[in-house]
C-alpha cells in the first residue's frame, strides 16, 4: 500500500520523540548556531530513525534556495569515493538537504564542465567534488561556477573550500609501525600519482621514512586495482631486498597478497604488508590485513556543515583534518630473520 501524507513523519512527531519543541526542530533543521550539541545530536538521530523529510518545496520557497547539494565523483567504483560520498548522502539527507550526483573516470567521456552544466541545471546551492584528480582541479580552475564549491583534497586552496581525511597521519601511523617492528627497507606501493590522495601518501611516506633513515628506493606506481598488485607479485622472481610493502590501498595490498602467495612468499614471515582504507574485507582476508581507518562519516559531516555555512551566509567552521586511525591484524611482523 503506498504511503499516504498522514503516514509521514513530520516535525511534531520528530519534537515529541526527541523530547524539545517543533521551533527547536526547525533551529537544527537549519543549522542554527545556539543550540546545544547534545540536544543537536538527538533532534538529528530522531530524524535519520525517522527518515523524516522537511518539506523541500516550501522551504526553498521561504529561501529562494533549492536545498540541492551537488556532487562530482572521481571514479565512483572505488571504495573511498563510494564512501565519502555515502555519508554525505545520509548527513545531508538529516539536514533536509538533497543530493544530486556525477561520476566522472568511468569511461562515459564526460567533462568537468559538462558535470558542472549538469549539476547547476538542476539548481543546486552548491558543488562538492570527491577524491579528485590534479588534472580535474585544473579544469575546474578555468569554469565560472556561480555556488560554493569544496574540494575534498588533503591541501589548502585559494579557489575552492576545502576539507580532508588526514593522509599525513595516516601514512605516518602506517610507516611508524613497520619502523617499531624493525623494517627499514621498505617498498611504497602507490595508487596512480594524478590523484591528489595518493600523491599525498606518497610524499608522507618519503618524508617519514626519511626521518627513520628507511632505505630509499623507487616506488611503484599503480592503478588502485587488486589485479595491477597481484601481476606485480606475480613478476616477483625471487625475494626482495625489502621486507615490508606500504600499499597506498587494501585493494591493491589484497592483490599483493594473494599474489605473493602465489609465488611462495609468505606474509607476514617473508614480507609484511599494510593497507590503506579498512575495506570491509581487510579484517577477513588471509592474513587478515593490518591497515589505516578513514572515518568517512565524521568527513561527510565535515563537507555539509562547511556547504550549509557558505550557501546560508554564515560564518565558515574553522575544520581540521579528519584523524586517521591505524588497525594492527595479522599482516604485519618482524623483519625475516629477525628475533621473535
Amino acid at each position: 500500500m503506498a504511503n499516504t501524507s498522514a503516514d509521514k513523519p513530520n516535525i511534531r512527531q520528530v519534537a515529541r520523540l526527541a523530547g524539545v519543541s517543533h521551533m527547536t526542530v526547525s533551529r537544527v533543521l537549519n543549522n542554527y548556531p545556539h543550540i546545544k550539541d547534545a540536544t543537536r545530536r538527538r533532534v538529528l538521530e530522531v530524524i535519520e530513525e525517522l527518515d523524516y523529510r522537511p518539506n523541500m518545496a516550501a522551504r526553498a520557497l521561504a529561501t529562494q534556495k533549492s536545498q540541492r547539494i551537488g556532487v562530482i565523483v572521481e571514479s565512483a567504483v572505488e571504495f573511498g569515493p563510494t564512501s565519502t560520498l555515502r555519508a554525505l548522502e545520509s548527513t545531508a539527507r538529516a539536514a533536509g538537504y538533497a543530493v544530486s550526483s556525477i561520476s566522472l573516470g568511468d569511461g562515459d567521456g564526460i567533462s568537468p564542465q559538462e558535470a558542472v552544466d549538469n549539476l547547476t541545471t538542476q539548481g543546486v546551492d552548491a558543488l562538492c567534488v570527491i577524491a579528485p584528480r590534479s588534472s580535474s582541479i585544473a579544469a575546474l580552475r578555468k569554469i565560472s561556477i556561480g555556488v560554493p564549491v569544496l574540494v575534498v583534497k588533503p591541501d589548502r586552496d585559494p579557489t575552492f573550500l576545502t576539507v580532508s581525511l588526514d593522509q599525513q597521519e595516516g601514512t605516518t601511523l602506517a610507516v611508524d609501525h613497520l619502523v617499531s617492528l624493525g623494517h627499514r627497507d621498505i617498498l611504497h606501493l602507490a595508487g596512480p600519482l594524478d590523484w591528489l590522495d595518493a600523491r599525498a601518501r606518497e610524499r608522507a611516506f618519503h618524508s617519514r621514512a626519511k626521518a627513520w633513515g628507511v632505505r630509499e628506493r623507487p616506488i611503484v606506481v599503480g592503478d588502485w586495482s587488486a589485479d595491477f598488485a597481484y601481476d606485480f607479485a606475480r613478476g616477483i622472481r625471487e625475494l626482495p631486498d625489502y621486507t615490508a610493502v606500504f600499499v597506498a590501498n587494501d585493494d591493491m595490498a589484497v592483490g599483493l597478497v594473494h599474489g605473493l602467495a602465489e609465488r611462495g612468499f609468505s606474509v607476514p614471515g617473508e614480507l609484511s604488508v599494510v593497507g590503506f582504507d579498512d575495506v570491509p574485507l581487510a579484517a577477513h582476508v588471509l592474513p587478515p590485513l593490518t591497515t589505516v581507518r578513514q572515518n568517512f562519516r565524521a568527513l561527510g559531516v565535515a563537507i555539509v556543515d562547511l556547504l550549509r555555512a557558505a550557501v546560508e551566509d554564515r560564518e565558515i567552521p574553522r575544520v581540521t583534518r579528519i584523524p586517521a586511525e591505524l588497525l594492527v591484524r595479522s599482516s604485519t611482523a618482524a623483519p625475516r630473520g629477525a628475533e621473535r
